[in-house]
């Protein structure tokens, strides 16, 4: 029983678990193009600016912060200059960062998580994250590994919220 126990919470057992749960449904799609395991994208119906407003009311709706924003689609705007759409939402809250560094120190580096919203060529937009338990698991520990679980639903809610699937 010890042995199924230990299976079960091992990180990479978990995401190989999520990835067959992916498979089975048809959104989230798992990012062909990213490097990173854990990576999500959601496809939406949503414009680009409606859907950066709906991740920060879904992120303000559900208690986390917008740590910062990142946009070079906005600040080539201010040159003169248009590109599709792509603002990295930075979003965290102390009391996971308290938890986070009291874990690990090096694991710092990983917040906040970050929402990427892309805008499609036919003018919809598009959500893409690595789930919280993904970002974490690299560091092998358990304390990460509980609060990344917490911060998978929390994130997950955002996302479902957001985007509206």
């Amino acid at each position: 029983m010890s042995l199924f126990k230990d299976l079960l919470e091992s990180p990479r057992v978990r995401g190989w678990c999520f990835v067959a749960i992916l498979a089975l449904c048809p959104q989230p799609l798992l990012a062909a193009d990213s490097p990173y395991q854990g990576t999500t994208v959601v496809k939406t119906k949503h414009g680009f600016d409606a859907l950066v407003s709906r991740v920060e009311k879904a992120v303000a709706d559900n208690k986390m912060g917008l740590v910062a924003q990142a946009s070079a689609s906005r600040g080539a705007a201010t040159r003169g200059m248009k590109i599709a759409g792509n603002m990295v939402l930075m979003v965290f809250r102390n009391d996971y960062a308290v938890r986070m560094l009291q874990a690990s120190v090096p694991a710092g580096i990983e917040a906040p998580i970050r929402l990427y919203v892309t805008e499609n060529a036919d003018g919809s937009a598009s959500l893409t994250y690595r789930l919280p338990s993904a970002v974490f698991a690299p560091y092998g520990n358990r304390k990460l590994d509980e609060m990344a679980k917490e911060l998978d639903v929390i994130f997950g809610t955002i996302v479902r919220d957001a985007t509206g699937s």
